[in-house]
């Protein structure tokens, strides 16, 4: 069964582009299309689309506004949102995984990592692009006013602090378990036991929470 994708971006250009390469992939299907924040909120409760790619900046509501209000803590039936930008260090980008978004990525990211995030997403895993996952969670987890980190609710294992500065650098399931030479289900259950003791509903909460206590140098 195939992906189901609604691409939103203000730029015309940028979701014909979208749409061409995630059409090419056999099992991704674009069902979709809006030009600003506003038409794609209304859109992804009409489609129901398995994933949402929101650009950051749209015109009438932008892309964090529209991540909140299809994925955010007060959504009982959260959305998978991937969010992409021009911008490697866009404040709004912060914003965007603080309102629920599941993954991050530059518009030149290029077609394998793009495709990559919406089966992570789909999947209900999450990636934020490696090359810019570190530089940007340091340099924004410490810039807003937000309440201040959770604790854990019982200390983290050596292994679970492993595993988590790994998903802080952007790594995927699989190359967790083959850089840590452990498992990909024993990876999957360090994951949710994370999540658990953070009280993080996805990975990027645990990239965030890794930066926002300094755990994890970028």
């Amino acid at each position: 069964m195939s992906v189901r994708v609604l691409v939103a971006d203000d730029q015309e250009l940028v979701r014909t582009g979208l749409r061409m390469i995630l059409d090419a992939q056999p099992d991704i299907e674009v069902v979709g299309e809006a030009a600003d924040g506003r038409e794609a909120v209304a859109l992804a409760r009409e489609l129901r689309p398995d994933v949402c790619l929101f650009d950051v900046r749209m015109p009438e509501l932008d892309g964090i506004e529209a991540t909140r209000l299809l994925a955010g803590p007060d959504v009982d039936d959260p959305m998978a949102i991937v969010v992409i930008t021009t911008f490697d260090l866009d404040e709004y980008v912060h914003g965007a995984l603080k309102a629920g978004a599941r993954g991050f990525l530059l518009k030149d990211a290029g077609p394998q990592l793009l495709v990559q995030a919406i089966h992570s997403a789909a999947n209900g895993d999450a990636l934020i692009a490696p090359n810019v996952t570190a530089r940007l969670l340091a340099a924004f987890s410490g810039s807003l006013a937000d309440a201040p980190p959770a604790q854990p609710s019982e200390p983290l294992t050596a292994r679970e602090k492993e595993v988590l500065a790994k998903v802080a650098s952007g790594r995927t399931n699989a190359e967790i378990a083959h850089e840590l030479f452990i498992s990909l289900s024993t990876t999957k259950t360090h994951l949710a036991s994370l999540m658990s003791k953070l009280g993080a509903r996805n990975r990027v909460e645990l990239a965030m929470w890794a930066y926002e206590t300094d755990r994890v140098k970028g």
